[in-house]
């Protein structure tokens, strides 16, 4: 077996794409779960089964894994790959008049929301840890809290689709996640700067922050959304129209990275741009059909790889006893500040904001964390603080995904037995 570390990045990547195409295979034959959590799953048996060998002696598949992994940056193939095209395919075909009717929650949760998440998960690791002989600062804590408090649009999009869920719940879910992973994503930059600088920026440096890299983002995938409704309504021609699209996602999450503006929220912007004037008013039909068809192929491919990672990156978590114990508590602070946010919002606005009653339990179960929480805790500077935080960030992704993700549509059908037209 070559070692990992002599193959180019084409072969790692035709490694891993041929492994998730078999357990895609595997999973659609043999097991019959969600394509996102059956290849999850079973790379997850997988690394499992690696780990085991290892303790037997046989390192050589372990040793393998890890260096492939390596080899293929998780954090650079997410956010500088898989993402923009993963959040243009998902804005894509949300209704922007059903937007604007939920926008209080939306908004609501996805920004403010996300904020007091982030504090109230910090405050409940940071007195929870030294319990279990842990000791984190304070600045690791809030890390921790921005980077796992926003819901994964790619995990609750993909999953909440055949939920069965309300369409009002369904459009407030979808709608918080494509939105709260921008504003998470701008916390944690703002954090970790501060972890690495040692100075804590003033309230205006932060507002200017925020205001610049989310307003900008917005601003800008507007303008690209403006630019290629104009550039596809002055053509019929389905081949360049689906690479118009193409080319204003990777081009204009690059652009938006390179002046420092929020890439995750202007490619929301601009697939909800293309996805409802755009496909309305200046595709054809027959455009209509291949632009659908080649962004739902992208989003399922990239999704598999996506969970398919998730999975595999079980190899390198270092669990200990303590450790166990202080991830399932941490699964449930994670939940009851998603409980508390929820709370709150519906109970505050519950006349504006027009949902059914129950909504509060979906909405709290189905806040799905996903491979963007991974991504960001990778980035923390390598060490014992890190060690833990991904352990914690890992063992809430994987109960997220797993056991939410499962039973989100039994808990909607339960509480909202009734589906909305």
């Amino acid at each position: 077996m070559a070692s990992a570390t002599s193959l180019t990045v084409l072969e790692v990547s035709a490694i891993f794409l041929s492994i998730t195409a078999v357990l895609t295979y595997v999973n659609h034959r043999f097991i019959g779960l969600p394509t996102t959590i059956g290849v999850m799953v079973i790379s997850i048996l997988l690394s499992i089964g690696a780990i085991f060998l290892g303790f037997l002696g046989f390192d050589q598949l372990i040793d393998y894994e890890v260096s492939l992994l390596d080899r293929l940056d998780f954090t650079e193939v997410l956010l500088d790959g898989m993402l923009s095209m993963l959040l243009f395919a998902g804005a894509l075909h949300i209704n922007i008049g059903d937007l604007k009717r939920y926008k209080l929650p939306i908004g609501l949760l996805a920004c403010i929301g996300t904020l007091v998440s982030a504090v109230l998960i910090a405050s409940g690791i940071y007195f929870m840890l030294p319990l279990l002989g842990f000791e984190l600062p304070y600045i690791w804590c809030l890390l921790f809290g921005a980077l796992i408090s926003p819901t994964d649009p790619i995990a609750v999009i993909s999953i909440l689709a055949s939920s069965g869920a309300p369409k009002s719940i369904e459009t407030v879910i979808a709608g918080e996640s494509l939105f709260n992973d921008g504003i998470g994503v701008v916390i944690f930059v703002l954090l970790l700067g501060i972890l690495s600088s040692g100075d804590i920026p003033t309230a205006n440096y932060v507002a200017h922050t925020l205001a610049v890299e989310a307003g900008g983002g917005i601003v800008f995938g507007f303008v690209l959304g403006a630019i290629l409704y104009y550039m596809i309504k002055s053509i019929d021609s389905y081949q360049e129209e689906v690479l118009l699209t193409l080319a204003g996602v990777l081009g204009g999450y690059a652009l938006a990275s390179h002046w420092h503006l929020s890439g995750p929220l202007a490619m929301v912007m601009m697939g909800l741009m293309v996805g409802n004037r755009g496909r309305a008013l200046a595709m054809s039909e027959k455009t209509r059909h291949y632009v659908d068809l080649f962004w739902e192929l992208i989003d399922e491919i990239l999704n598999a790889i996506l969970f398919v990672l998730i999975g595999l990156e079980v190899v390198i978590i270092a669990y200990s006893g303590n450790l166990f114990i202080a991830a399932g508590l941490t699964i449930i602070i994670a939940l009851l500040a998603r409980l508390i946010v929820v709370g709150m919002t519906t109970k505050t606005f519950s006349k504006q904001l027009e949902l059914p009653t129950g909504a509060w339990k979906v909405l709290t179960w189905g806040g799905l964390r996903g491979g963007i929480s991974v991504a960001l805790v990778l980035q923390l500077p390598t060490g014992s603080e890190r060690d833990i935080l991904l352990a914690l960030t890992y063992a809430v992704v994987v109960f997220s995904i797993l056991v939410q993700g499962l039973s989100v549509g039994k808990v909607a059908k339960t509480i909202c037995p009734s589906k909305e037209s």
